[in-house]
């Protein structure tokens, strides 16, 4: 028993895989980032807001003409920049309400509250930007973007093309819940890659296969000419009957000039674009 045992441990085992692993494949799969909600790209605001003009007035002193010939210390007091951050908000709500309102008065139809909404949301979110540990503004955010999901959701079942207009104006994407949600594994998204990459790997030789094919015809329909004409003379000196007809022979001819017609005319065309690539 033990010289079996010294035998075995003496020859080396020899395994033997036929099958690959995923590591094999160098296919590396990155986690993605993962997206806040109050981001535009999560919440679907396309733009954000227009830069404040240094020389815009608060709304109540818009149009005020004492302030015409007033001194610039005193016009100072009454700009946007040098006043409080809700001064600010409402002038952004007023320039977009005014885009998509009805009416002069128009301030509760359902495109008001959506373009009074966004206005919010992005203030808020360049306030986040410069202030991202703000939670009361954080939460608010969150709550504001969720409650136009549902005023978008409900004009888009009732009215769509008022729908899709809202959004044109106010460059907006909506983006539904999905319906079924699942979390993002690797596992799962290995799997997908792997059997994209076998795919890829699939086609990319049959479409090699093809080619070698494609290069083999023409020298087969030669050789298979050359036999067809041997084996008529054949049958014709030995007056047997004949199995290869004229036509037979014409049609594979045929078949040949058209196979030398396209190699050359592709020639051209590869000839062609490495002229123009070495040109450029």
């Amino acid at each position: 028993m033990n010289k079996l045992l010294n035998i075995a441990q003496a020859v080396p085992r020899q395994f033997v895989r036929e099958y690959a692993f995923k590591s094999d494949l160098k296919i590396k799969w990155v986690r993605p980032e993962k997206i806040p909600c109050i981001k535009p790209e999560k919440s679907g605001d396309l733009s954000k807001l227009p830069p404040l003009n240094a020389d815009d007035l608060l709304l109540e002193y818009k149009d005020c003409k004492e302030l015409e010939n007033a001194d610039d210390t005193v016009k100072s007091l009454f700009k946007l920049t040098n006043n409080a951050n809700h001064l600010t908000t409402r002038y952004y709500r007023d320039q977009m309400v005014k885009e998509v309102q009805r009416h002069a008065q128009d301030y509760g139809s359902m495109e008001s509250k959506l373009a009074n909404m966004t206005a919010i949301i992005r203030r808020y979110q360049e306030h986040m930007d410069k202030h991202p540990r703000d939670k009361m503004i954080k939460v608010r955010l969150k709550e504001l973007i969720d409650k136009r999901k549902k005023f978008l959701k409900y004009l888009r079942r009732w009215d769509y093309p008022r729908f899709e207009w809202i959004l044109e104006k106010l460059d907006l994407v909506y983006k539904p819940p999905p319906e079924h949600f699942h979390w993002i594994t690797r596992k799962e998204s290995l799997q997908k890659l792997t059997d994209t990459y076998c795919e890829t790997l699939k086609e990319e030789r049959l479409d090699a296969y093809h080619k070698e094919l494609q290069a083999q015809k023409i020298p087969f329909l030669e050789d298979a000419i050359r036999k067809m004409e041997f084996i008529r003379k054949e049958q014709i000196s030995c007056d047997i009957p004949l199995t290869v007809t004229e036509e037979q022979i014409e049609q594979s001819k045929k078949e040949l000039a058209q196979l030398i017609e396209q190699r050359e005319a592709a020639a051209a065309v590869t000839s062609k674009k490495q002229d123009e690539d070495s040109f450029n």
